[in-house]
């Protein structure tokens, strides 16, 4: 499809859904502060039911609910959509198997975030959060209503058990998430304390505390958390499983006895009894089963579905809407990205002439329906975004690590890839990367890229769907004119995930949820750290110590202005080392459900919320019935 589906690193995310939420972390810190009194080193403790990464809180202690909730949503009825694949498991947090859409919905965390902030989080299973203005620790006051779905307390010695299990045997990538933390400890049944090592920067780390899903100790006890099942696990969240076909169909149904129902960043969220998933192996095959009401709601991501498909019958005649609504979130990050531990894509020079023979205005034109814009950012469509000539206050920071870097970040504009002719093949272009292949050594023989060596410039592309063949495929054309042995390699869904852990491809295709506020969820993404971890999110096996530095200087941020400088040095020094090529993007949603739900007004900016705070209307449900739409 044209946007891949997107990936979120485990760390601070933006969006409010909680299935996004417990997948990544959000921000950091307080506004409206109760001061404890001052410790003996004269500290100052701050005591506050919430917490973002620059001090600034839009909701005060005892708001009654957020600003884009309808907190009189109704409840009930059925919340049906798709997803790609297959899957073969429920337990997310492992890196063994493929989990299921949405299966950390049973897991809650400490706080939880709002959708119309860039980085705020308010208390969920905790009431409160204790921190020292240096945040070298963070304790959090747990809520005795709390409960796990059993009936059993949420307490302290759960949290410091999900600490320590997520680090012994969850994913691999989650040691550098939490590389900074010293210690957890359970202060009393309902109060747990996370420490920090010192010397390094803590902006970012009560955030990874505060978003840190919650599992039962006891539950565990007998059960092995490294395995992966599809038994239903117990969790404190408002959803348990409700049915499970293997790699077709998962369910969730909304429990009654759910103890924080009426909690104030709860009211008017939830809204749905069940939300229901439907397993497709090809996106086309899905539109076709959606046209014939399989599932209700859909987000569109092929652009020739979208312009050409949808004046289907129950469309006409108003059954279902079709509506394009606005995306306030980075949405650039989607490319394809080469893998760099293989010996052919170490020199730039390589990978920046593979990249120019991707003719995304070609693409656009021929394919999209002119409705994309070319991605160039690793923060599209954001104020985060590197522009023109480096700036001073990015040179300042720039400059020590000046040796790292490629020469091209101090001498030249934020690299742009290069606008081509709308044609097949640009010739400008396609004499351009060649010249760049000669010098770095691949030269043609017997028309085929070969090395000093005699090896032939082959290149791989992962691909687990067939309606992606026809953007790969020109391209790939393209690149064997070049000279190069390019092949487009379908496999399924599974297969891919699995070579994507173990790190077996040349080329992949992947969409990042990027955020507002950066912080460690760019150590899984660019670190050293993380570039030989299997199952980490660095797929290009990025290993820079100009890169680790500047991702250092972000997590360390003292103020807004401060991590916007940080984050565009760092996007303008990955760009000028083309380690992706990237594709396109649209800074909106284009979706169409069956005419049974609805949403609020005024949507938040940083989550349409389709899944959360939208709802079942049981009036137009009726009525669509009585019309034969189901």
């Amino acid at each position: 499809m044209d946007r891949l589906r997107s990936q979120v690193a485990y760390a601070p995310a933006l969006t409010r859904n909680r299935s996004i939420l417990l997948a990544g972390f959000v921000g950091i810190c307080a506004f409206l502060l109760i001061f404890a009194p001052a410790r003996a080193d004269e500290e100052t403790v701050i005591k506050s039911h919430g917490i973002s990464a620059f001090g600034d809180l839009k909701y005060p202690e005892g708001f009654k609910h957020f600003d884009y909730v309808n907190p009189d949503a109704p409840k009930g009825g059925t919340f049906s959509t798709w997803a790609f694949g297959t899957f073969d498991s429920l337990t997310p947090y492992i890196l063994k198997g493929q989990s299921a859409s949405l299966s950390s919905i049973f897991f809650e965390s400490l706080m939880t975030g709002s959708a119309d902030e860039p980085d705020a989080m308010y208390g969920l299973l905790a009431e409160s959060i204790e921190y020292p203005e240096s945040r070298q620790w963070a304790i959090f006051n747990l809520r005795p209503e709390a409960k796990f779905s059993d009936g059993t307390p949420v307490t302290a010695e759960d949290v410091v058990f999900s600490f320590n299990i997520l680090i012994e045997k969850g994913r691999p990538s989650l040691k550098s998430t939490f590389s900074d933390f010293e210690n957890v400890e359970a202060l009393s049944p309902l109060r747990v304390k996370f420490t920090f090592k010192e010397g390094v920067n803590t902006r970012e780390l009560p955030l990874a505390a505060a978003g840190l899903p919650v599992f039962s100790k006891a539950y565990y006890a007998d059960r092995d958390f490294a395995e992966s099942t599809l038994e239903a696990p117990l969790g404190s969240g408002r959803y348990v499983l409700n049915r499970v076909v293997p790699g077709k169909t998962v369910s969730y149904r909304a429990r009654d006895d759910y103890w924080g129902k009426n909690l104030n960043v709860n009211v008017g969220r939830e809204n749905f009894e069940f939300l229901q998933f439907e397993y497709f192996s090809d996106y086309t095959a899905a539109f076709e089963a959606f046209k014939g009401g399989a599932y209700n709601f859909r987000e569109e991501y092929l652009s020739k579905l979208w312009a050409t498909s949808y004046d289907f019958p129950s469309l006409q005649k108003g059954w279902v809407k079709a509506e394009t609504l606005p995306d306030g979130n980075p949405s650039g990050t989607q490319g394809f990205w080469f893998n760099m531990r293989k010996e052919k894509f170490q020199d730039p020079r390589v990978r920046e002439a593979l990249g120019l023979m991707f003719n995304f205005e070609w693409s656009n034109k021929t394919l999209f329906y002119d409705l994309y814009e070319r991605t160039d950012s690793f923060w599209e469509n954001s104020d985060l975004e590197a522009k023109g000539p480096i700036t001073p206050e990015e040179n300042a920071m720039l400059e020590p690590l000046k040796a790292d870097l490629p020469q091209s970040v101090f001498t030249e504009d934020a690299y742009t890839p290069v606008v081509s002719k709308p044609d097949p093949l640009d010739r400008a272009v396609f004499r351009r990367a060649g010249k760049m292949l000669d010098e770095a050594g691949w030269k043609i023989v017997d028309g085929v890229r070969k090395n000093a060596k005699g090896e032939t410039l082959s290149v791989e592309f992962l691909n687990d769907s067939p309606s992606f063949d026809r953007i790969i495929n020109p391209y790939i054309e393209n690149l064997i004119k070049l000279g190069v042995d390019a092949k487009n390699t379908f496999i399924d869904a599974a297969q891919e995930n699995e070579r994507r852990k173990t790190f077996d491809y040349d080329i992949t295709t992947q969409r990042y949820v990027m955020s507002l506020t950066p912080g460690i969820e760019l150590r899984s993404i660019f670190s050293s750290e993380t570039a030989n971890t299997p199952g980490s999110s660095n797929l290009t096996g990025l290993a820079n110590p100009a890169i680790d530095a500047l991702i250092k200087i972000i997590e360390g941020a003292k103020t807004r202005e401060d991590l916007k400088v940080a984050v565009r040095a760092l996007d303008r020094s990955l760009r000028a080392m083309h380690i992706w090529i990237p594709q396109w993007y649209k800074g909106s949603h284009n979706i169409a459900y069956l005419d049974i739900y609805e949403y609020p007004e005024a949507l938040p900016p940083y989550a349409m919320g389709e899944m959360d705070f939208w709802w079942y209307s049981e009036q137009k449900a009726q009525k669509l019935k009585q019309a034969g739409a189901f």
